[in-house]
């Protein structure tokens, strides 16, 4: 039987060394979705991922799956494709839209893990200024996108989507050149997957990925200002 610690009204997490291998990365349950724990949470690498009828569960995997930007590179297609389309993205102009499209995607396993519960506490983070969403767009219609939490110069992925080819490969491109103007150093992709492998994810221990999170300052020259960055 999988014994975890149970968080109560106190923001504090258990250590990350703690979570368990199997399931990866399983740390604690219990708690709230308040923005306070979830920058608590964020700040330790430490992000809620739950289904609908579950308690709050509370993760840190190992490894971490992290796109350092300075190594990210952009296919051949990719790149064609974006001087073929010269497509329209924004950044935070509809934070809400992306998180309701993201929420929409079939999942095979569980049914969608961004539960009401879960776009409320974000759209609440982005609110405040602390999550932030890049769209991508054919003409006036919203095509792909995805959004985060960004925190100690980090940006933490949580999902995308696409309604048309290559659209969330598109945001994630511009995201990175952002990123970039302002020496943000790299985005945390929780855990690896094909997918975000083929866009440069790698891995690295946890312990690494903690230790380096912890040096890092917040980055308050960033200007989330809803713009166009295509």
């Amino acid at each position: 039987m999988i014994s975890l610690p149970k968080l109560d009204a106190k923001i504090a997490f258990p250590n990350t060394e703690q979570a368990l291998g199997d399931p990866n990365g399983l740390l604690a349950f219990g708690g709230d979705l308040s923005v306070n724990r979830l920058l608590h949470a964020y700040q330790l690498g430490i992000f809620p991922w739950f289904s609908a009828g579950e308690p709050i569960l509370w993760w840190s995997p190992d490894p971490r799956g992290v796109i350092y930007l300075d190594d990210y590179s952009s296919s051949k297609s990719l790149n064609k494709y974006i001087r073929k389309t010269k497509p329209k993205v924004t950044i935070n102009h509809s934070f809400n839209e992306v998180i309701q499209q993201c929420a929409m995607i079939p999942r095979t396993d569980s049914g969608t893990w961004i539960t009401k519960h879960m776009i409320e506490a974000y759209q609440q983070l982005h609110i405040d200024g602390h999550a932030h969403s890049v769209e991508v767009w054919e003409q006036d219609e919203l095509v792909g996108g995805l959004y985060g939490v960004f925190v100690k110069n980090t940006f933490c992925g949580e999902s995308m989507f696409s309604l048309q080819s290559n659209a969330s490969k598109v945001a994630l491109h511009y995201l990175i050149a952002f990123l970039k103007q302002y020496d943000v150093p790299w985005i945390d992709c929780q855990m690896q997957n094909p997918h975000l492998q083929s866009l440069g994810c790698v891995t690295l221990p946890r312990i690494e990925f903690t230790h380096a999170l912890a040096q890092q300052q917040n980055n308050d020259a960033i200007c989330w200002e809803p713009a166009v960055i295509s």
